[in-house]
């Protein structure tokens, strides 16, 4: 799978992650200290931000996505979670790919703004 390619699934898997029900926010996957590095490094000017929010990456057995998500404090973590799972996984089957693994991480749990 080519870079292009790559960019254009992860694109594809964040949007339907976004739409999933109860899924507030989609955030870079990755550890607090390497998002700082990163972070730095594009405050730098040594790096850019243009890589894609959700990972994919070819693994042996197919693609490994990962995904951190914010979901709505009025949800069920879990079935928020699961939804989305089933949506990554509908558009790697769309598309004719095979996962290896799908990684999604409730990072931040949003209350609803005040109306």
């Amino acid at each position: 799978m080519t870079p292009e390619a790559r960019t254009e699934l992860a694109q594809e898997i964040e949007d339907a992650v976004r739409a999933t029900p109860g899924v507030r926010n989609v955030y870079r996957s990755g550890s607090l200290v390497s998002n700082l590095l990163r972070a730095g490094a594009v405050a730098l000017g040594v790096s850019d931000d243009s890589r894609p929010i959700i990972s994919v990456v070819a693994g042996e057995e197919g693609l490994a996505v990962e995904a951190s998500v914010g979901v709505d404090v009025a949800a069920s973590a879990a079935v928020v979670l699961l939804a989305a799972y089933e949506a990554v996984d509908a558009v790697l089957r769309t598309a004719g790919l095979h996962r290896e693994s799908i990684t999604l991480t409730v990072v931040y749990v949003q209350s609803r703004d005040a109306a």
